[in-house]
């Protein structure tokens, strides 16, 4: 079975490139950074906006798109930067297993669904858990440390 992953395309890579521009201007977009990681295979740095996500006192990264590029990069990496203007943050990640993603992808659709609850099909902040737990495998969640 091929991971899921959704490709931006049309207005949503024109989205993504301006969100990435505000950000790097200093002006991020409802909390939005701009994530660069190494390139697993160039070692070239690759950025890309973020929403990053507090809950109960952590930090998260969910891939709202699935096993993307900036995703199979970190899990190589295990690092990566968020930046917003001039600030810049170096981190470290730990990758969340499955059954620990329920209550981050609750809140991630709380404070995104407007901006990436397309990408989550049926599924939104009232589901039961039952229902998140069985797309969790779909979509990768990081806890920064």
């Amino acid at each position: 079975m091929t991971p899921r992953y959704v490709r931006p395309t049309g207005i949503d890579a024109v989205f993504n490139n301006a969100v990435g521009w505000l950000t790097k201007m200093g002006l991020p977009l409802a909390g939005s950074r701009v994530l660069s990681v190494r390139g697993r295979t160039s070692g070239e740095w690759r950025s890309t906006p973020v929403n990053p996500l507090r809950v109960q006192g952590h930090r998260y990264l969910v891939s709202p798109r699935g096993h993307t590029q900036w995703v199979r990069n970190i899990r190589v990496s295990g690092e990566g930067r968020l930046a917003s203007g001039r600030r810049t943050e170096e981190f470290r990640i730990e990758e969340v297993p499955d059954d620990e993603k329920p209550p981050i992808l609750r809140a991630y659709l709380k404070a995104w669904a407007w901006e990436v609850g397309r990408f989550f099909q049926d599924v939104d902040a009232s589901s039961p858990d039952a229902r998140l737990r069985e797309i969790a495998p779909d979509f990768p969640v990081f806890r920064i440390v």
